[in-house]
């Protein structure tokens, strides 16, 4: 009698867990169900925004009503075809449920895994099939990446090398008592380039921050001599293998840059290049004195002697110019002229100029 209640009751205990594991597989059915016609809502939603885009791009004349047309009709095929695969998903994830009775949660994950989120498998004695789990865990981001549709700022290295010199008041250029050759500058920095205009990339702002040093080599065995407040050329008393005083500063340039681009547009971005087109750029420079030294190489009785001297040698603590440049593509000519004197009260000013090569990185 006893044995025969205990037996009433187990068959009773396991009636009414396969009554709610059958309410349960029932509501996940429903909820996919629903799901179904949610996944049409949030397609033809996506659709809707991509022609907008392309409406507004047609708009303001950058594509033909021809090229619109196409880019509206493919974008319509993508999402028809989102559609009858997701739904597909769904389908085959209902049926799963109901030959499981709701029960096989790892193979619904399997079947459909989610756009988002991070999938960890832990892994014991033997390696994934990807070969890199072996004792531990695996991470797998299954994140989205977003595309931004239309990046109006862009950033790169700038490199710039060339000849350097000084315009003396009341002197020209070929009495510049620097020699052409040896006096060089080095330039490195990162800009920034942001699109004036929405809808032209005809007009860009240039901005950013880079290192200058200029540096200048005496003629005729001088090197420079600070006295009384005032920085000038004297004859050093043996002979020099090298002279040369070098200027190191750190400037904020800004630009306005001109020039026609080439423009790519697909569904989901536009972007425009500058690659091989004629560019023209204008603008100028300010900033702060880093640090001024200078080296002398010279020999005493046989000996070689290296001369490093390190101080201020009159040189303004701030620094301001003008530059341009001018070329195609990533490669152009490169003009700087410092406004401030190299020299502070110095009895005849001189201001610090560069010519050379400017590279878009």
């Amino acid at each position: 009698m006893n044995k025969s209640i205990y037996v009433i009751g187990l068959l009773m205990l396991f009636s009414t867990l396969n009554l709610t594991a059958q309410e349960k597989s029932n509501s996940k059915i429903d909820s996919l169900k629903n799901e179904k016609g949610q996944v049409v809502l949030e397609e033809k939603a996506i659709l809707k925004r991509k022609v907008e885009n392309i409406n507004k791009v047609l708009k303001s004349k950058e594509i033909s009503l021809e090229e619109a047309n196409i880019l509206k009709e493919n974008a319509a095929k993508i999402h028809a075809i989102n559609i009858e695969h997701k739904i597909a998903l769904i389908d085959n994830k209902i049926d799963l449920l109901q030959r499981n009775n709701g029960k096989s949660k790892m193979v619904e994950s399997i079947i459909d895994p989610k756009p988002g989120g991070v999938t960890a498998v832990i892994g014991f004695g033997d390696k994934d099939k990807n070969n890199n789990t072996l004792f531990g865990v695996s991470i797998n981001d299954r994140s989205p990446k977003k595309v931004k549709y239309d990046n109006r700022t862009t950033s790169a290295l700038i490199l710039a090398v060339g000849l350097n010199n000084a315009l003396i008041e009341n002197e020209s250029l070929d009495d510049s008592p620097y020699k052409v050759g040896g006096s060089r500058f080095f330039e490195l920095g990162w800009e920034w380039q942001t699109r004036v205009f929405k809808n032209s990339n005809f007009l860009r702002l240039n901005y950013g921050l880079s290192f200058q040093f200029n540096g200048l080599k005496p003629k005729d065995n001088q090197y420079f001599v600070s006295n009384d407040g005032q920085t000038e050329l004297q004859e050093f008393q043996y002979d020099l293998k090298k002279s040369k005083l070098r200027m190191d500063n750190l400037v904020f340039p800004v630009h306005f840059e001109f020039g026609p681009s080439n423009v790519k547009k697909t569904e989901q971005s536009i972007r425009y290049s500058t690659y091989k087109k004629f560019k023209f750029g204008i603008g100028g420079y300010g900033g702060f004195n880093l640090g001024t030294r200078q080296k002398l190489k010279y020999e005493i009785d046989g000996d070689k002697v290296k001369d490093k001297i390190k101080r201020d040698y009159n040189t303004p603590n701030f620094i301001y110019g003008l530059s341009t440049y001018v070329g195609f593509g990533d490669t152009t000519i490169y003009l700087k002229y410092d406004l401030n004197p190299i020299f502070k009260d110095a009895l005849v000013e001189q201001h610090n100029i560069s010519l050379g090569l400017r590279f878009h990185l």
